[in-house]
């Protein structure tokens, strides 16, 4: 597993580093950094597996870093690192996807326990991986393109399209006009289908019922559920029932 540590106090960092690295020798930490820009460009060139991020660092804080590499396409984990009094922001980040943190001081068994659960959610992501939308859409616009991959990537978490628009350098506007143009709906109503198709993939799959909701990107099961049946023409159940047959 390849990971990127971005942490702007140097003894942290190296304490990390040391607790990931001596958990087993798959873990492999190819990148430091030490503020939150040059964490972006070294995200963007070593594409790690997992990026753990300190909230506050000079230049781009954490929760930006994470923003900007999810319109960048990146396909990684997160993990917060904070301070106590940091928690709360902490929490709010589970709306871009982010589903560990670790609070200061950090200890062994904490780092291995969420080694762990990393390594599984890696395997769930590989079993749970759709067409690829590039491959399905292979003519359209390079910058429709690019939202594709960032949608393919990042449908599970919060996708906000007024920060995709400004990390590819054009108004929400035109993203707008130019997806619907070229894709024939719109932007949301696209990220919509999309998640409910993944949806099915997941529940065919085995996937809990319970939890399904929130992996495809929906913070209120009611409203998946309202959307599932608006989309399938049945119920979550009765898409089930159907298919078991």
């Amino acid at each position: 597993m390849r990971i990127l540590i971005a942490e702007d106090e140097r003894r942290a960092m190296r304490g990390l580093k040391n607790l990931i690295t001596s958990i087993s020798e798959q873990y492999e930490v190819v990148a430091e950094a030490s503020n939150g820009r040059q964490a972006l460009e070294l995200i963007q060139v070593v594409k790690p597996d997992v990026v753990f991020t300190d909230l506050k660092m000079p230049y781009m804080d954490g929760m930006s870093l994470i923003k900007a590499s999810q319109a960048a396409g990146i396909s990684a984990q997160y993990v917060i690192v904070t301070a106590y009094e940091e928690f709360e922001a902490a929490r709010e980040a589970i709306v871009l996807g982010v589903k560990d943190y670790l609070v200061k001081p950090i200890t062994y068994d904490e780092v291995f326990d969420l080694m762990k659960r990393l390594e599984k959610k890696k395997g769930e992501h590989n079993s749970d991986e759709i067409v690829r939308l590039k491959e399905r859409y292979p003519d359209v616009h390079p910058l429709v393109i690019k939202c594709l991959n960032f949608i393919e990537k990042g449908y599970g978490s919060k996708i906000n399209q007024k920060d995709l628009a400004e990390n590819l350098g054009i108004s929400q506007e035109y993203l707008c006009y130019l997806f619907n143009k070229e894709m024939g709906e719109t932007f949301s109503k696209f990220v919509k289908n999309y998640r409910i198709e993944a949806a099915k993939k997941l529940l065919l799959a085995g996937y809990p019922k319970d939890e399904l909701p929130y992996h495809v990107g929906f913070s209120d099961p009611k409203y998946f559920n309202k959307v599932f049946r608006e989309t399938v023409g049945m119920s979550v159940s009765e898409y089930l029932e159907e298919n078991k047959r």
